[in-house]
């Protein structure tokens, strides 16, 4: 049993949203009980207890969109004319990287952002990941580092035809190989979906290809759709359909499936997306940093769609993501009154709710028999903070460093900044020899 009292507990739960001195009790990998500290302490004297010293408990962040193969682009110079298109930055950068990833590579790409994760207080992540040279067991690798930090974790692998029939043939059975481990695995810290890179890089045949695969294993999609107007360019020009109309057509949109950025769509898109309850993920500091536009987020909520938030591997940490969904919205719209309740909405419940639809259990509320994955975060507060406040100070004042414990599914990652088990240092020292040996390949 573990105990975490004195705490400003911000449960996320909208029967009892905040409690000024209060407690946590775990047992396991679930949440047992949640209420005043001196209660609990009398109740479970033998706990293991830890003190969060006035501090804020909330649940740990979760991340429904990542690249963690993008992580040896950090610093990366290739020289030759700069991108002035989505797709010369697909070309120029990240087709050139990924094909470079050995199953090494693989490993340490996501040694470097799982470590920022756990300092940022990121609990759950939904991966999509690229290595066509290194397609065999990728997934499993990734698996591997995540459950090694102890990172709840949704992979896939995804499926172009850009890179040859081959390369496509072995991504597909990378997702079906690592879904059937996932299923036999039955364990809500990893699972799996399958990935396709966009409908620009996929032919009818593939696309069938990937409708039987996952029908097989009884899964959903995970595919960016709509980022650059690239993507809408090349879906009329062969099928005279807009890209979220043929995925609508084709029924790779479900409850199962993830749709990210949905930047370049119609009203009649948005009803398609509404209709066919597919989750949708906005990436504000992705979309900005490649300038592909804006995604049509506020209007997408007031339709009821499910959008939630993710980085794209641009960053680990939630906070930013938060932050940036604030104020691009606000720019774009000229109105500095809109975008306040959205980007909480996305990152607070959306989130959880789009993660829940692929495992058994409950995440992202402090709340009995929910898994006990929570952060405690250094911060005080120049002002009051409570259940109406919170949202503003995390906004204002609280980033992802400011996170001083990590625990997932009921165990302690992290304590008082300190990785607990974990070579940090011999991880990162190794994951930069990988990178430097990329670099000189490309």
């Amino acid at each position: 049993m573990l105990l975490i009292g004195n705490g400003k507990v911000v449960t996320r739960d909208d029967v009892c949203p905040f409690i000024e001195n209060g407690a946590v009790a775990i047992d396991g990998t679930v949440i047992t009980e949640v209420g005043e500290t001196s209660v609990l302490k009398a109740k479970y004297p033998d706990a293991d207890y830890i003190d969060a010293r006035g501090r804020l408990v909330m649940p740990g962040f979760i991340n429904t969109h990542m690249h963690y193969y993008s992580t040896f682009a950090r610093g990366i110079s290739l020289g030759g004319k700069p991108a002035t298109t989505f797709g010369e930055v697909l070309r120029g950068l990240w087709w050139r990287l990924d094909k470079q990833l050995t199953l090494e590579d693989v490993y340490y790409s996501a040694v470097g952002p799982m470590i920022d994760e756990i300092r940022s207080g990121v609990t759950s992540v939904i991966d999509h990941h690229a290595s066509p040279y290194a397609v065999e067991g990728s997934l499993f690798k990734i698996a591997e580092a995540a459950q090694h930090f102890g990172i709840r974790s949704n992979l896939c692998y995804e499926i172009s035809d850009r890179d040859g029939e081959s390369i496509k043939d072995a991504g597909i059975k990378e997702n079906v190989d690592f879904a059937k481990y996932c299923k036999a695995q039955n364990n809500d810290m990893l699972k799996a979906l399958i990935g396709i890179h966009a409908q620009l890089t996929i032919s009818e045949k593939t696309l069938n290809q990937c409708l039987d695969a996952a029908a097989g294993v009884d899964v959903g999609f995970h595919i960016h759709a709509a980022e650059g107007i690239e993507d809408v360019v090349d879906a009329l020009a062969k099928y005279n359909m807009r890209v979220i109309e043929r995925l609508h057509h084709y029924k790779v949109l479900s409850d199962k499936t993830i749709a990210v950025h949905c930047i370049h769509i119609t009203q009649e898109e948005m009803e398609l997306l509404k209709d066919s309850k597919v989750a949708v993920v906005h990436n504000p500091e992705s979309n900005m940093g490649n300038a592909v536009g804006v995604s049509p987020v506020l209007a997408m909520l007031k339709h009821g769609i499910l959008v939630g938030l993710g980085t794209d591997g641009y960053t680990a940490d939630m906070t930013e993501s938060y932050k940036v969904a604030a104020i691009l919205h606000k720019h774009a719209a000229q109105i500095p009154s809109v975008a306040w309740g959205e980007p909480p909405q996305m990152l607070f419940q959306n989130n959880k709710r789009i993660m829940e639809r692929f495992i058994q259990g409950k995440i992202g509320t402090i709340k009995p028999d929910h898994y006990a994955d929570l952060i405690i975060v250094d911060y005080k507060g120049p002002t009051p903070i409570h259940e109406h406040t919170i949202n503003s100070h995390i906004l204002f004042g609280i980033t992802g460093r400011h996170v001083d414990t990590t625990i997932i599914n009921g165990k302690v990652i992290m304590k008082d900044r300190e990785l607990v088990g974990i070579d940090e240092e011999g991880l990162l020292a190794k994951s930069r020899e990988q990178a430097l040996k990329l670099w000189k390949r490309i």
